[in-house]
């Protein structure tokens, strides 16, 4: 095998293993995240988005977690793709750990996951969105009535309804409601 189809093949894991030294890309803004995000899964990158510990939250309250010994070719990735963190940060102790986004409740009948600050609720038994709550956002009310209602697997994706950092929080807790609900 060639280093190159090594590191191919590594990229294309879905988790960071909890064994390897990860570090944590910092940015100004929700939308750098979002597009650092896109163009690293792009390029096969094995990353994940989290919630930034607090030593280091500077208003944006997104990181991405990524294999630390990795990092020079993932920053040479996003600066030809023109997006650059502002920070980089070896996750060097437990304090500096990302914290997870998810959150998820079995009511019994009901089924709610929690991402970030944003929540979907199914019934279990139909699949039906029942409830989408949370966030400050200006379009939540619009993403609920858009979605409330319908099948999980028939509703309009958050990502291509709404704009806003809720509606990716969101977006990241309808795609884990959907694995849930599909196993």
């Amino acid at each position: 095998m060639s280093v190159a189809s090594f590191f191919r093949s590594r990229r294309s894991k879905k988790d960071i293993p909890r064994d390897v030294d990860s570090g944590i890309l910092i940015f100004d803004t929700t939308s750098e995240v979002i597009s650092a995000e896109k163009v690293l899964k792009e390029n096969g990158w094995q990353i994940r988005v989290m919630g930034p510990p607090p030593e280091v939250q500077t208003g944006c309250d997104l990181v991405i977690e990524f294999p630390h010994m990795e990092e020079l070719d993932i920053l040479r990735t996003l600066r030809e793709a023109g997006v650059s963190p502002k920070e980089v940060v070896p996750v060097s102790s437990p304090l500096l750990r990302p914290v997870d986004l998810f959150n998820i409740k079995d009511f019994g009948g009901h089924l709610m996951v929690r991402a970030a600050n944003m929540k979907i609720t199914v019934d279990k038994k139909s699949l039906a969105i029942v409830n989408i709550s949370g966030g400050g956002c200006p379009d939540v009310p619009y993403l609920a009535s858009e979605m409330t209602g319908k099948n999980l697997f028939q509703a309009p994706s958050p990502n291509d309804i709404g704009h806003t950092l809720c509606a990716y929080a969101l977006q990241l807790a309808y795609e884990e409601i959907m694995k849930r609900c599909s196993q």
